[in-house]
């Protein structure tokens, strides 16, 4: 089993920064790909981001690509979610989430572990 910790979240100005944190505890391992994604109120849970077990690869949603950036940090288990340029259609919870086993990074039924959520509140 893996437990997964988002922190970071909260209320920002459009236009501005957040850096969500995503630790992993538990039955760890680099091997798992991770990814971000989010829900707002009333509407379906969405990819945000993946990064590959080794962090040599990601991957974005059209809709936060140039503004968002994934990475990881084995070496401290955690994934990192750094969110520039935010706008009020960013407000979500935002959920990470592991995986090991195969198939696309974009679909949520890929991925084994989730976190509980961390709300991003944007304000126009």
């Amino acid at each position: 089993q893996v437990q997964l910790v988002e922190s970071g979240g909260g209320l920002v100005q459009a236009g501005g920064s957040l850096r969500l944190s995503c630790a992993a505890s538990g039955r760890t391992s680099s091997s798992y790909a991770m990814g971000w994604f989010r829900q707002a109120p009333g509407k379906d849970r969405e990819f945000v981001a993946a990064i590959s077990w080794s962090g040599g690869t990601q991957y974005y949603a059209d809709s936060v690509k140039g503004r968002f950036t994934i990475s990881r940090d084995n070496a401290k288990n955690t994934v990192y979610l750094q969110m520039n340029s935010l706008k009020p259609e960013d407000t979500a919870v935002y959920y990470c989430a592991a995986r090991t086993r195969s198939g696309s990074n974009y679909f949520s039924r890929n991925y084994d572990y989730w976190g509980q959520g961390t709300q991003v509140a944007v304000s126009s």
